[in-house]
């Protein structure tokens, strides 16, 4: 095996779980816009997912068996906590007061803050990367969700504006 190749394996056995993490929680806030039963299971399945990445990455730096079993106690008490405040947002009482868009960013906050927390228990600071940037990506998914129209608008306006130049350019060089 080349020292490339050894790299790039080695990187995506330290670095795919957090960006698995990432991405799945990005996932959520896609799948969160379609109302259904899909939505409610993702999520409830996705907090015990970090978790179980939460005890493998902290398991390393742990050598007592009395640390693994408190790391896995912890975990597992944490993520049931979030995994029950997630739950709250999906009773009826709740989805009937708050729009899919508010549903999404409270979830995102939460697994958030539910990932940030996680990694300073299980003191892994690539999870505590991974809550932060979920936490940063919180006001952009809401200004993208409020500024759908405009962007939309925009990007008209710009293919509108490219399909009349290339017009004039076609009228002016005289090509057919």
């Amino acid at each position: 095996m080349t020292g490339d190749a050894s790299a790039t394996r080695h990187w995506l056995l330290r670095d795919l779980p957090y960006a698995a993490m990432l991405a799945l929680g990005v996932g959520g806030l896609v799948l969160t816009s379609f109302r259904g039963p899909t939505t409610h299971y993702y999520w409830m399945a996705l907090a015990p997912a970090y978790g179980l990445i939460c005890v493998i990455s902290g398991w390393r730096r742990l050598d007592t068996g009395a640390g693994h079993m408190q790391l896995v106690l912890t975990q597992a008490l944490h993520w049931a906590a979030f995994v029950a405040a997630m739950w709250l947002m999906f009773l009826p009482e709740v989805r009937g007061i708050v729009n899919d868009n508010a549903t999404s960013l409270t979830l995102l906050i939460l697994l958030a803050l539910g990932t940030f927390v996680a990694g300073v228990h299980a003191r892994v600071w690539r999870i505590c990367v991974v809550g932060a940037f979920l936490a940063a990506a919180v006001p952009a998914v809401a200004w993208i969700q409020e500024s759908a129209m405009l962007l939309l608008v925009s990007a008209l306006l710009l293919v509108a504006a490219g399909l009349a130049l290339w017009w004039l350019w076609r009228r002016e060089s005289g090509r057919p």
